[in-house]
């Protein structure tokens, strides 16, 4: 069952995490290339920041963003400020969100994000910790997968392999925490094409699953021919 108070409280610990490990930058480092092709670090924090405004939105019931050039547009603006007007923006945001988290409301109610995606409002906070600590991992400054709570990877395989699940592009594959047939698993892709099988450690499966990492380069092909390549998320 999804708690979105205990969802809230992680959010606000990967935020400080987050925040705790830009505070010894400086500028320069903020130019810096994050591991987002085409992203600096600077992007990376203004998408954050706003990123917690446009759920804000959401919780609120409004549009997530008013369009796909106004966030774009936005993060542009927002990506070269200097490193202490970033991590202001981020936690003041960040704080907003947390706000907005602590009014009554029906969390069982179907909320709108981007693109006609809808969720239950209560999955909103875990979606935003999925915004914090993969990116946080993206800003390439030594925070990895492996470094993840336990909790928060199996949650997002979880909910990545759900994503992928009924895609006809993908196969089917079957997830394996581990080698060994009884290893607790997760099932992903279409109904079509060859079986494939593939085992590993958590850090290892969200890399593939998210596109992160070595991408499932050290996974183990238990069953099947090649490692399947997934599209873009």
């Amino acid at each position: 069952m999804i708690d979105h108070v205990r969802d809230l409280a992680s959010v606000r610990e990967a935020t400080e995490r987050l925040l705790d490990a830009a505070a010894s930058w400086d500028n320069a480092t903020l130019a810096e290339a994050s591991r987002l092709p085409g992203w600096s670090r600077g992007h990376l924090l203004a998408h954050i920041a706003r990123n917690a405004d446009a759920l804000v939105n959401v919780l609120e019931g409004r549009p997530m963003y008013a369009d796909a050039a106004t966030r774009d547009r936005d993060i542009e603006r927002d990506a070269s400020r200097p490193l202490d007007v970033q991590l202001a923006d981020v936690r003041e945001s960040g704080e907003r969100f947390q706000a907005v988290g602590r009014e009554p409301a029906d969390w069982d109610r179907v909320v709108e994000l981007r693109n006609g995606v809808t969720d239950r409002a209560s999955r909103v906070p875990f979606r935003r910790w999925v915004e914090v600590a993969l990116h946080h991992v993206d800003l390439g400054v030594g925070y990895e997968l492996a470094d993840l709570p336990e909790e928060f990877v199996l949650r997002e395989i979880e909910f990545l392999a759900d994503r992928w699940s009924g895609r006809p592009e993908v196969p089917p594959v079957t997830l394996r925490l581990g080698y060994e047939e009884n290893s607790p698993s997760w099932h992903t892709g279409g109904d079509k094409g060859d079986p494939v099988v593939l085992g590993g450690t958590r850090a290892e499966l969200l890399g593939w699953l998210s596109g992160r990492g070595d991408k499932g380069a050290h996974l183990v092909l238990l069953e099947g021919d090649d490692l399947p390549e997934l599209p873009p998320l």
